[in-house]
């Protein structure tokens, strides 16, 4: 079947259109779940070894029963503190909140400030709360004698995406600007985080908003459970040897059901994972560096656009395989994000340029069934309608003019002395004759319903609807008129001309009638014509039966 070709201009203009497209879809992340699907499915099972310093002191379960209910007192912090110092732990992140004073008890807060100096090496959480949904937010940070004791404060805001899934952290926050590190980066040791989007410019910011910076998609571990635990009432009654404690960047948090912050990750499936889990993995990220960057705003659109502007060139090329092109091109941005997830740790969201890629074949298969049935009822010469498309139109026309009873034209028209054309110039000229005169003959069928037809090698007809004979007589002339003007070249500067014959027939079809007995009478005043000399036409009535 003969394929749709394209000029270049309109090949580019229907790339562009389509890159235009893809890119508005992918700015406004139309396909925002799916992409995240595809996300999670490439980084579910891409675990790695983290380092084997990180660990998690758990408040778990057990801990509970044997300490008694929670909050504990803080001078039982300052003594698990004590024993860690003893046991030459590296850095410990406390991810407890001290946000006030123990009011029964002020040496509790002295015997922990003073535990966390003597440490020297005990990191803090800040956290944006608000006191009800309508309050401004603040940050909630340790009492000041608490505070001042610890190396380092660091917020502990989680990224939860809309479905649910921690999929990314800020590795910077704060009250106005983004002036803490993430714990996990603080217990890492990163003092200036290089990796992540920066947040953009907001110079309309209060200073009464939480604010974040340096987005990264965390790349997990593993599953929950991916870090060794320690429980915490054996660490603090001496029961873990001091040497699994020394050197070690340890996260001590709650763990226990119930209590505890449970979070959807892309890898832990059915399983939940705690918020000292997702701190912890932040920080082995770190260290490994493999922090996952998704592409800038402009970078992502950018490289859609193009993916699918050249996938719409591909698609459109005058060449054979275009298909097998097409059938490449769906996978390509699902494999190119692979690539750069897995190469470089940078996310491309595939999901719009597959999308627009899936429109676009769809598209252009409509297009191309649309030139199909056009070439199906087209003359492939001159471009006309070709014999099938004339007789379905004749009868419909015919079957129109006796409901309405106004007349119907057709004219029969015969190319003069045609054969011996083709014998004296040859077949290439006669085509030619045969173009020119088709373009001749459509320029007769000016309203929409009027059809121009070639249904034989040198034999064309005009289907004219709503036409009287008088009206028909007129286009009759004006067609033979017309074609005495041509001149068509024959090459070496010379030029030969022709003459067609017309046998005509206008009428208002009875009852009884068919297409059929329009087509016989045309065909009759067509054999007088030709009988009278040709070069001229006949106007003959359809016998009545």
């Amino acid at each position: 079947m003969r394929q749709l070709r394209l000029g270049w201009r309109r090949r580019l203009l229907f790339a562009v259109v389509f890159a235009v497209l893809a890119g508005l879809v992918s700015q406004t992340r139309l396909f925002w779940q799916p992409d995240e699907a595809v996300y999670d499915l490439m980084v579910g099972d891409w675990a790695y070894s983290p380092d084997p310093r990180l660990a998690i002191i758990s408040i778990d379960d057990r801990s509970l029963q044997q300490l008694g209910q929670w909050p504990w007192p803080r001078s039982t912090h300052a003594r698990l503190l004590d024993r860690l110092q003893q046991a030459g732990a590296q850095r410990v992140a406390l991810d407890l909140m001290f946000p006030e004073p123990d009011r029964k008890d002020a040496s509790q807060d002295q015997a922990l400030a003073a535990a966390i100096d003597r440490n020297g090496r005990v990191i803090l959480p800040v956290l944006a709360a608000a006191a009800s949904d309508e309050a401004v937010p603040e940050e909630l940070m340790p009492i000041p004698a608490i505070a001042d004791a610890a190396a380092t404060l660091a917020h502990t805001d989680i990224e939860v995406d809309a479905d649910g899934v921690a999929r990314g952290a800020y590795l910077k926050g704060g009250m106005g600007t983004a002036h803490w590190l993430a714990l996990g980066a603080a217990l890492a040791g990163h003092e200036t985080p290089r990796p992540g989007l920066p947040a953009a410019t907001n110079r309309a910011a209060s200073p009464y908003q939480w604010q974040r910076d340096n987005y990264v998609r965390v790349r997990y571990a593993g599953p929950p459970g991916s870090f060794p635990q320690m429980s915490y009432v054996d660490v603090l009654d001496g029961h873990i040897p001091e040497q699994l404690l020394r050197g070690r960047l340890l996260i001590v948090g709650m763990t226990a059901s119930g209590i505890a912050a449970r979070l959807l990750t892309p890898t832990s499936k059915e399983l939940w994972m705690t918020g000292s889990e997702y701190q912890a993995n932040v920080a082995a990220m770190l260290l490994a560096g493999n922090a996952i960057t998704p592409l800038p705003r402009w970078l992502q659109t950018g490289l859609t656009a193009l993916l699918v502007m050249l996938g719409a060139l591909g698609i459109t090329a005058n060449v054979r395989s275009r298909w097998l092109f097409a059938a490449l091109a769906i996978p390509t941005p699902f494999l190119l994000a692979l690539l750069l997830l897995h190469g470089a740790d940078l996310w491309f969201a595939p999901v719009a340029a597959i999308a627009c890629f899936i429109a676009l074949l769809a598209s252009w298969t409509l297009w191309q069934m649309r030139y199909w049935r056009g070439q199906a009822n087209r003359d492939t010469l001159t471009g006309l309608a070709n014999r099938m498309r004339f007789e379905e139109t004749l009868r419909r026309e015919n079957d129109a003019a006796r409901r309405n009873g106004k007349p119907l034209t057709l004219m029969l028209i015969d190319v003069d002395h045609f054969k011996e054309c083709n014998d004296s110039f040859g077949h290439q000229v006669g085509d030619r004759l045969l173009r020119q005169l088709g373009r001749t003959i459509d320029g007769i069928a000016r309203r929409p319903r009027d059809l121009a037809a070639r249904f034989g090698g040198d034999e064309f007809a005009l289907i004219l609807p709503d036409t009287p004979p008088a009206g028909a007589e007129q286009l009759a002339q004006t067609l033979i008129n017309q074609v005495r003007q041509l001149q068509v070249a024959t090459g070496k500067g010379q030029h030969t001309r022709t003459s067609v014959t017309i046998g005509l027939c206008s009428a208002v079809p009875g009852s009884e009638d068919s297409s059929a007995r329009l087509f016989e009478a045309a065909d009759g005043a067509l054999y007088q014509a030709k009988e009278a000399g040709r070069d001229g036409y006949r106007v003959a009535l359809p016998r009545p039966r």
